[in-house]
């Protein structure tokens, strides 16, 4: 072998300049993400709470900027509304809240008395042969399964107070995110608009404008959903004498409208415990017109609301809650529908629109034009 094909040789050995190259470029972006992967799962909590933060920030804007209008200086519109806000979640809580520990305390003084009307009722009704006695006994046994629970939940105050407590912060985090995102709205938006062209600013402008329509619509439709609800199911738990009726009636009305797909069953459970406790009767009363209402209101109500202020497709609505609490939970699926009716608005508002054409399949009933055309020409 010549000494020139021994060069060609080595020089085609060579590795290739790129290839060290790629293979940093490789490795600096396989650390790169595990880096940004690391700092999402740190900041996921953060960003849940700038995410409801938003969401508080689109639904109250215009009834700040309707006060704004009247003379109020921004942060004290700000402040009263979301004050207005905190006063009737608080307050909505503790009376739930008493409810709840005033009806566990007399269940259990009266104990005795539930257990025996509970147990005739059912051996009454399906002919079973329980003694209640028995039950009594278990139940009043100190080191029966009942009081084990019980001191078992005492055991965890401190843990639940601590839980309370970290939720109480992050309300704060909340409130105080959506404070400035609102009181500075307009500057917030002055700082990006003035990042960009004029057809850009637009386009950021409408979209915002798009959100808070959408959001407004979702909140509307919901409370306006709400005290419907809230109304007819007081009617009913008044007529039948269940504890606390309006506290309740107000109870499903906002839990059934403000947690989509399951909210109806969750915000029925308690009604139905408490008029369990009362009378068996009464907690059947309560569970046929729980059905029956949530019936109506997805067949006559709903569709005829929603219509006229979310304006969200039904299918849409049910993907986007069921994404959404698979994403973040109940959060998600309340957060999921303004978002999805947004989206929904914007797609529908991009780009060119054509007429319909007159087909079955479109269900569109235009007049049959006079002479028949083509679709193709020659």
């Amino acid at each position: 072998m010549s000494h020139a094909e021994s060069d060609d040789l080595t020089t085609s050995a060579k590795m290739p300049r790129w290839v060290p190259r790629a293979i940093l470029l490789f490795w600096a972006g396989f650390i790169a993400t595990l880096v940004v992967r690391e700092l999402f799962h740190q900041l996921t909590d953060f960003l849940i709470l700038l995410l409801i933060s938003l969401f508080f920030t689109l639904a109250i804007e215009p009834a700040v900027n309707r006060l704004a209008a009247r003379g109020w200086s921004r942060g004290s519109a700000t402040s009263l509304m979301l004050l207005s806000v905190f006063v009737a979640v608080i307050s909505f809580g503790a009376a739930i809240g008493t409810l709840v520990a005033t009806q566990a305390q007399d269940l259990f003084d009266n104990r005795e008395q539930y257990v025996t009307d509970t147990v005739e009722f059912l051996n009454d009704t399906f002919g079973t042969s329980i003694d209640s006695q028995s039950w009594i006994e278990s139940i009043s046994d100190p080191n029966g399964s009942v009081q084990n629970f019980f001191e078992n939940q005492q055991d965890r105050v401190i843990d639940i107070s601590l839980g309370a407590l970290s939720g109480l912060l992050q309300v704060f985090s909340i409130i105080l995110f959506a404070f400035y995102l609102i009181a500075d709205g307009p500057r917030l938006r002055r700082a990006i608009c003035g990042r960009l062209s004029a057809d850009k600013q637009k386009t950021v402008l409408a979209v915002w404008n798009l959100a808070v329509q959408k959001t407004g619509g979702y909140i509307y439709s919901r409370a306006l959903l709400a005290v419907v609800s809230a109304f007819f199911h007081w009617i009913v738990f008044q007529s039948i004498g269940t504890p606390a009726p309006v506290a309740l009636a107000v109870w499903v009305g906002l839990i059934s409208q403000f947690l989509p797909v399951v909210g109806t069953y969750l915000a029925g459970v308690l009604p139905v415990l408490l008029a369990f406790l009362d009378s068996p009767i009464k907690a059947l009363i309560v569970v046929v017109f729980i059905a029956v209402y949530q019936q109506l209101e997805n067949f006559l109500l709903a569709p005829k609301i929603t219509a006229q202020t979310l304006e969200l497709h039904a299918a849409v609505a049910f993907g986007a809650a069921i994404a959404g609490g698979a994403i973040l939970g109940p959060i998600g699926a309340v957060l999921a529908l303004p978002f999805a009716a947004m989206v929904q608005g914007i797609v529908g508002n991009w780009g060119r629109r054509f007429e319909i054409i007159d087909d079955p399949l479109v269900g569109v009933n235009a007049k049959k034009p006079t002479s028949k055309r083509k679709l193709f020409k020659k």
